[in-house]
């Protein structure tokens, strides 16, 4: 037995898993939930005829395009916007705590226009360029608007006609602000105020930048979704994962012996690089991407089988332990990469003809079986080395063979 080979292998396999112990709490509780996970609105939503506009197909392809980017604005995560026929739109809002709220911004016309004293609308939204949150004089929240250069040159004129006169700025109808023009503006720029929170000045902003819905939108349907349904199935999820991974590490430890203790380590390794993509990725977890991760840690335990079958039986036929463990990553490699392409394959179509929780379950699988891949065939094949070279034993009965 060779001392320091020993003391480096386990050197390095402390390593791995005090930071397995250290940074996997951290990252599965980073990572952010979807709404099956931690509950949140369901919401449906149906685009209606008026007098003013009809339905047809462009128009709720718009306010679809619309309320996606009201919703990105918010700055909600992993939420699912979806058309259902053709005037329905279901949206899904992860973690949403005032649903109420969060209805009345995606619904909202938010038709802008600037009206002379005599009640003429001269500018409407179409001219606006920008608009965002400010705090203005006296530490009131304001929306500041830039407005385009056609705007610009309606807004200067607007103010020169009606220097001594009110101007009226109104929102859907109803007047925000109605200032005296003391002098024209010329430099396209004005400011709404009124909005009694910071938090109001940056949802005005956020209607007046997305533009008006072009019909009208009413909600059909406003469910919230508790997280009572999502924490139980959380917990069975754990439970499952819990479960399926202490058999396994007693199934590779029972057959494999110093091989399985090899994939086990190998295994946190897998476990803790996925985790960490996902991480990196900025993914929403949800159910099925728990079971696409624990379908493909069933995939990476695979291949770490394959590995040790094709090492027994180079083994057997009279190799040394170190040619039988090159010859059997050698044999089993192709072997792993055909069945690894070919769930490639499908996790590919899943991710692009699937949506919502199938894309998640299509992407935890896929980068689970590129990782338990590379586990498999570098950080197994590091560490088995590693002990052989520890010279701990020559039996290959430790081994598994």
């Amino acid at each position: 037995m060779r001392v320091g080979n020993v003391a480096k292998f386990l050197s390095v396999v402390a390593v791995i898993i005090i930071g397995f112990s250290y940074f996997i709490s951290p990252l599965t509780t980073s990572i952010k939930q979807g709404l099956d996970l931690q509950g949140g609105t369901h919401v449906v939503l149906e685009a209606v005829d008026t007098p003013e506009a009809k339905v047809d197909e462009d128009a709720v392809r718009r306010v679809v395009k619309i309320i996606e980017k009201r919703v990105n604005e918010i700055g909600l995560t992993e939420p699912i916007i979806q058309r259902q026929g053709d005037r329905r739109i279901i949206v899904e809002l992860p973690g949403i705590k005032e649903p109420e709220k969060a209805i009345e911004m995606l619904g909202k016309t938010a038709l802008l226009e600037f009206q002379d004293e005599s009640g003429t609308t001269v500018m409407t939204g179409k001219d606006l360029k920008d608009a965002k949150a400010e705090m203005g004089q006296n530490k009131n929240s304001v929306v500041a608007l830039e407005f385009s250069d056609q705007g610009g040159k309606l807004f200067a004129d607007l103010t020169t006609k009606n220097v001594g006169k009110h101007i009226s700025i109104l929102l859907d109808k109803q007047v925000l602000t109605s200032p005296v023009v003391n002098e024209p503006i010329p430099n396209g720029k004005a400011v709404i105020t009124g909005s009694r929170s910071i938090e109001e000045a940056q949802n005005l902003a956020i209607l007046l930048r997305s533009g008006s819905l072009p019909v009208k939108v009413d909600v059909m349907e406003m469910r919230t979704v508790g997280p009572t349904l999502g924490q139980d199935s959380k917990e069975k999820s754990e439970k499952a994962f819990s479960i399926g991974i202490a058999l396994i590490v007693i199934f590779m430890l029972g057959f494999y012996r110093l091989s399985g203790f090899v994939a086990t380590i190998a295994l946190l390794v897998y476990v803790l690089l996925l985790v960490g993509s996902l991480k990196m990725l900025q993914a929403t977890m949800t159910l099925p991407g728990i079971a696409g991760i624990i379908l493909s840690m069933g995939v990476a335990v695979d291949a770490n089988v394959l590995i040790f079958e094709r090492f027994k039986e180079e083994y057997r036929s009279g190799k040394t332990l170190r040619a039988a463990l090159d010859a059997g990553f050698s044999r089993a490699f192709n072997t792993i990469l055909d069945s690894n392409v070919s769930i490639m394959i499908t996790a590919s179509v899943l991710f692009v003809l699937g949506t919502g929780p199938i894309k998640g379950f299509a992407i935890t699988l896929g980068l689970g079986v590129i990782l338990s891949m590379f586990t498999a065939i570098t950080v197994s094949r590091y560490l088995l080395r590693m002990l052989m070279q520890a010279n701990v034993t020559k039996n290959g009965k430790y081994f598994g063979a």
